[in-house]
């Protein structure tokens, strides 16, 4: 039978994860409030939190000075190629090293991991060079293959650990059933790791979507995405902070809906296996 929690404890756990909650986007809260001020407003001390001039300026400043949707079609595809591509890899990767695994499959996996060790700075100049010498250089394929290869080793990582929960007993209940291995990928093993690659899913879109290192330093304008566009409002002249949350806020909308919507989703695949 299970233990009846009392009302206070349940009452006082919800008010502090609302706290909990607030403090953590706080943050996002005051960039949206931020955008909607003058310049003039967005430097005032004390600030103002609600009472002040609002005003759409900026959005339509921002507007006319960058085009939003091209830089928000080039992070769409971006976004969505690189993990499109990742998830072509690593399924195959993830389902080899997690039911046909070798005596190096170990150090593989740990190979892999290093990989993110390393500070993406340190193989700027190389990277740079190899797009430049093969006309990478602002280009949609090329950051599609950056961003591809920089992810990967996260995706094979949550692939292979969501694939090790699935019992070994129903793939080879397939195979005896003369199930190939491509039939056995497609219609038994994706199947149960729904929830799994759909979280691996979105979190490799927010981690491509997010991605500032390598687009502000292969592109500039045909194939820049968001963080780009937003990048473009810090000047020598100076910080124009409304301005700047105006084309944040534009920046990050898409994604934070994305979010939203598939909240349930991603936790339930963060959490997968993790309950036995």
């Amino acid at each position: 039978m299970a233990r009846r929690v009392p009302v206070t404890h349940t009452v006082t756990a919800t008010v502090a994860a609302w706290i909990v909650g607030f403090v953590i986007f706080f943050p996002i809260l005051w960039m949206a409030i931020t955008s909607f001020k003058t310049e003039l407003e967005a430097f005032n001390t004390p600030p103002s939190f609600l009472f002040f001039q609002w005003t759409t300026e900026n959005y339509a400043t921002v507007q006319e000075r960058s085009n939003y949707l091209h830089h928000a079609l080039n992070s769409i595809i971006i976004a969505g190629g690189s993990t499109l591509i990742a998830m072509l890899i690593a399924i195959p990767a993830a389902w080899s090293m997690a039911f046909v695994p070798s005596q190096r499959t170990r150090d593989i996996l740990l190979w892999i991991l290093s990989t993110k060790m390393m500070p993406a700075v340190g193989v700027l100049v190389p990277i740079y060079l190899i797009f430049r010498d093969l006309a990478l250089l602002d280009t949609r394929i090329g950051l599609l293959c950056i961003l591809c290869l920089s992810n990967l080793p996260i995706v094979v990582w949550m692939l292979f650990t969501y694939f090790k929960e699935i019992p070994k007993d129903i793939l080879e209940a397939s195979r005896m059933d003369g199930a190939t291995i491509g039939r056995e990928l497609v219609y038994v093993l994706t199947p149960m790791a729904v929830p799994g690659i759909a979280s691996t899913i979105l979190l490799n879109v927010i981690l491509a979507w997010n991605e500032a290192f390598w687009t502000l330093n292969l592109s500039t304008s045909e194939a820049a995405p968001l963080t780009v566009f937003i990048a473009s409002y810090s000047s020598p002249e100076g910080l124009f902070w409304a301005k700047l949350s105006a084309a944040s806020t534009l920046a990050i909308a898409p994604i934070l809906v994305l979010g939203w919507f598939t909240q349930r989703q991603l936790v339930r695949g963060l959490t997968f296996g993790a309950v036995k």
